[in-house]
């Protein structure tokens, strides 16, 4: 399910309990009868601010340190999806395939996240192509 979805859904469920007649504690008895909503509320702030369960979750964002992204120039051929044996031609069709893919205006409707991703992406194809380029023209 998309996030903007679960988004929508948990504050769509945090009015619908603050509207229902029925709560986990009755609203007529002093300071106890709005806890549960004060509970909802702070679960739904929690919610949308980004906390994030499992590996690296915790806090909001995902709470790790920003690795460098991995790169697979040990094999830049992989990376740009050609053969060892792939003559120049082939290599720069091959890198201007992978760039309009990875191209920032093609990514800019996507989230930050996946812009970033594609960032470094195009990083590593560009650093591939220059490789590959050199190895080709000291041949």
């Amino acid at each position: 399910m998309p996030p903007r979805v679960k988004q929508i859904l948990m504050i769509l469920g945090a009015l619908l309990y603050f509207l229902s007649p029925v709560d986990l504690a009755p609203d007529f008895l002093p300071g106890l009868g709005y806890l549960d909503d004060l509970l909802v509320v702070g679960l739904v702030i929690w919610f949308l601010s980004g906390f994030r369960w499992g590996p690296g979750g915790g806090s909001p964002g995902g709470g790790t340190a920003k690795k460098e992204p991995e790169t697979e120039s040990s094999d830049p051929y992989a990376l740009l999806g050609v053969n060892s044996g792939a003559g120049p031609d082939e290599i720069r069709a091959a890198y201007r395939r992978m760039v309009a893919q990875y191209h920032p205006d093609k990514v800019s409707h996507l989230g930050k996240e996946f812009q970033e991703m594609a960032h470094h992406k195009l990083i590593a194809i560009q650093q591939a192509y220059e490789v590959l380029m050199g190895r080709a023209n000291a041949k």
